[in-house]
Parts: structure tokens; sequence; C-alpha cells
């Protein structure tokens, strides 16, 4: 078995970085491949906001009493933060939420569904931006897929015939920025097209982010979401909603929470919602989490998210070299990798399937219960995102409705069980605080345990 392990030569600032702010990875031996999972907390954030809420007193915003003024004062910086931050400060409303996945819930249950609209989608996309589509059906709406090409990009030819035809009612074309499963980065000029043939856009940049600068006013999407511990680790549960100011009063809210109306009666059942990002924020923000947020992106801008992205890139050229490099005795390649050759236009995200000498695939759980054993974290599966899964694995329509006709509970295991040849597929992610050390020691990982031979036995973690 040859391996392919390029020596890497790491920068000095992503090594002061990784010892001063991820020096736990290194004390514990711990080779993290899961950023489009979940970004790391840096040290250095986490012990400047515990000091912060040791030291203030803050209270619920809904009111004007000191603790409430100091805790508003400090959510709305951190509001403006994030818009200075993605370019929209004067276009963009910025509507904090759980996640991406809750921004994503909100386009879909306030977008005006009706009978002609359309929902336009890329095969590409996570199952939050799928789900949509239910939304949509029960407002009367039709929603349409277009295709992937052999290396995961989009299908140019069938998306650009699908623009051309807006529903007779509001539509809206949704766009991933980044896959979350392949990490080919898509053409974001499409969101200016479809914005120029009548459709409403939504783009959904959640894997974009951490490595790249969204500047909201080059293609200017009605809608955009992101999750915050994707771009730096810490606080989880808060994303936003960035809503540009000409489409607010598209989405259309059916109901009404605290901290969302100006007024609202008993005696007379009426209400009056507000203006702004405060009509979509329902009930308290997470005010303590906030602040945060903006120590977060003044973190990112000390380092550079472009420089961020300049260090993934070349870790993630390496390691799919290597993967490439990887073959069995026989001569046969231990690693079917997924995506285009060139990896300029792509992510830190990689995925891939091990194969043994006669050209079928290991099970991805038996290759991630292996790198678990150690202490390699990666992720394993379809990634929230069945169109690139299906795409890969080769899954039609006439299997999936066969499957779905066989199984009244149906399960993804289910699926896989089904497959002679399985389903699903590795995943490994790098981000800022990923080393050289990381992609060397994941490769030897591969090239001593990854064939058939070696994962089919158990693999007991190093000692010392």
């Amino acid at each position: 078995m040859r391996a392919f392990l390029p020596l890497l030569r790491p920068t000095d600032r992503f090594t002061r970085l990784r010892r001063r702010d991820f020096a736990r990875l290194d004390q514990q031996r711990h080779t993290y491949l899961d950023y489009t999972g979940g970004n790391l907390a840096p040290a250095s954030l986490v012990r400047a906001h515990a000091e912060l809420l040791a030291t203030e007193v803050l209270g619920n915003p809904h009111s004007v009493n000191p603790s409430s003024k100091r805790a508003t004062d400090l959510c709305e910086s951190a509001r403006e933060r994030v818009l200075g931050y993605f370019g929209g400060t004067d276009d963009y409303y910025c509507v904090f939420t759980a996640n991406a996945t809750a921004a994503l819930k909100l386009v879909g249950e306030c977008f005006p569904w009706r009978a002609g609209s359309r929902y336009l989608l890329t095969a590409d996309n996570h199952n939050s931006v799928h789900g949509i589509r239910r939304y949509a059906t029960a407002g009367g709406a039709a929603f349409e897929y277009t295709g992937l090409d052999d290396d995961l990009g989009l299908d140019g030819v069938q998306l650009d015939a699908a623009l051309d035809r807006p529903g007779a009612a509001p539509s809206l074309f949704a766009l991933p920025a980044q896959s979350n499963a392949s990490g080919v980065k898509h053409n974001l000029g499409w969101l200016t097209e479809a914005r120029r043939r009548g459709w409403h856009t939504l783009l959904d940049a959640a894997a974009f982010a951490p490595t790249n600068r969204l500047n909201l006013r080059t293609h200017r999407p009605d809608f955009a979401c992101v999750s915050f511990y994707k771009i730096f680790g810490y606080p989880t549960g808060i994303g936003c909603l960035l809503i540009h100011k000409e489409a607010f009063g598209v989405l259309q809210k059916r109901w009404f929470a605290g901290g969302t109306v100006t007024i609202s009666s008993i005696a007379e059942p009426a209400f009056h919602l507000h203006d702004g990002h405060e009509r979509f924020e329902n009930g308290t923000i997470d005010f303590l989490g906030l602040p945060a947020i903006e120590a977060g992106l003044d973190y990112i801008d000390r380092i550079g998210v472009e420089r961020i992205g300049r260090h993934v890139g070349h870790l993630s050229e390496k390691l799919a070299a290597g993967l490439r490099g990887l073959s069995h005795p026989n001569g046969r390649p231990q690693i079917a990798l997924y995506g285009p050759a060139d990896r300029r236009d792509c992510g830190g995200t990689l995925l891939f399937n091990v194969l043994r000498e006669d050209g079928s695939r290991v099970p991805f759980a038996t290759v991630e219960r292996a790198a678990a054993a150690r202490n390699i974290s990666l992720r394993a599966g379809c990634f929230c995102n069945p169109g690139v899964d299906e795409a890969v694995n080769g899954v039609g329509a006439e299997e999936l409705r066969s499957f779905y006709g066989r199984h009244e509970r149906p399960h993804f295991g289910d699926m896989i069980a089904s497959r002679p040849g399985g389903r699903g597929c590795v995943r490994v992610s790098l981000g800022l605080a990923s080393s050289t050390a990381d992609v060397e020691r994941f490769l030897a990982f591969i090239a001593a345990h990854a064939s058939a031979e070696s994962v089919a036995r158990p693999i007991l973690p190093r000692k010392g």
C-alpha cells in the first residue's frame, strides 16, 4: 500500500494561533476534521465572554432599566457589527435566530406562497432548504429541482432553463453558496440572474461564510442566512437571517409573539407588528450570547477571513492529493474522491469513500468507528444533503419510489441495507485551527487502517 504524504510547511501565524487558542487539540492528540459540522471555540474568545458575563449586569432587553439598557446596547452593537461584516449596513435588516435552519424556516413560513408560485432548488442543498417545499406546497405552490454535473457543480443548462419560468405569483429561488457535503462553491451570479428574471432569492451561506467573505452588496440576495458557530465556534445557538429592505414587505408574518408587536389587545383582538428586525425576533433574543458574536467577528477580522480561506484551501488541496495518491498493492485506488479534480473553487470539505482491493466500498460507518478509535473526529453518512448523496451513489427516482413504497417508516439505514453498493460517504473538513500535522496524521491513518483488511478489525487507541 502506497501513501502520498506531502511535506507541508505551516505558516507561523496559524501555528501560533493553534498554540494560543486550540492547544487542547495537541494536548489531547485529537485530530479534528469536522469544521463543516461546527468550528472549534477559540479559548481566548470563551475567556473574554466569560469575563464580560462575570462583570456586567445584563437584563432582558425589553425594558429601559439600567440592566436592560446595557443588554440592548450590546445586542444592537452586535447587530450593526454583523451588518457591517457582511456589507449590508444600509440595505439589510439583521434578524437574530437560533441558527441558519431557524432563519430558513422563517422564510418558508412567511413567504407568500399561493397558486402560481414556484420554489426552485438545486439538488445540492441542505435539508433545511429542502424542507421549505412543505410550506410551498401547503400554500398551493409548485417546486422544482435542477441537477448537478459530474463534478457536483450546478447543471447550468437546466438551471438557466428553469429560471426562465418564474411563477405567475411570488416565487423563490434557493441557492447554497457552498455545498455542505462536497465543499463545491457555486456561482453566486445566479442570484443576480434570478432577480433579473423576476425571482426572489434565498442564499444559504452557512458552509461558505467560515472561509469566505460574503458581500451582500455584490449579488444582493433577498434573504441570506448563516450560523455563527460555524464561523468562529462560539457560541452555539445563534444565527441570523439577513433581509434586504426591498424584500422585507414580501414576508408575511402569520402570528405575533412577545417582542414582535408595538401593541396588542384582548377586549378588541387587534395587534400591530413592529417594522424592521423586531417583527421576526420572537420572544427574548439571546442577550447574553450576542455580545460574543461581535467579539467573534472581530476575532475573524484580526486573522482575516481571506487568509483563513487560503490556509484552508492549501491544506485541503494537499489532503486531496494525498487521498488520490493512496493505492492498494494491486494498483487500484484506495479512495473514491468526489467533486472536481481542480479544487480551487472548493472549500475545505472533502467527500469520499474508501475502497477495497476489489473496488467495493468499505462501509462508511466502519471507517468512522476506526477513526474514532484513533481520536479522529470526522463525519459519515449523507450530511443532511440527499441530493449530493444520491448523485454520487447513483440513486434514481425509480429506486426511491420503490424504496418508499416498501417501507411504512423508512430510515436511511434501511436504504443502506437494501443497496448492494451501499450509500453514504465519509466527509472530512478543515478549518482555521487545522494544521499540517492533522493532514499527515489523517493520511497515515487512512493508509494504514482504512483498507478492508484493516478497518474490519478493531483498532485500539494509541497509548501515551
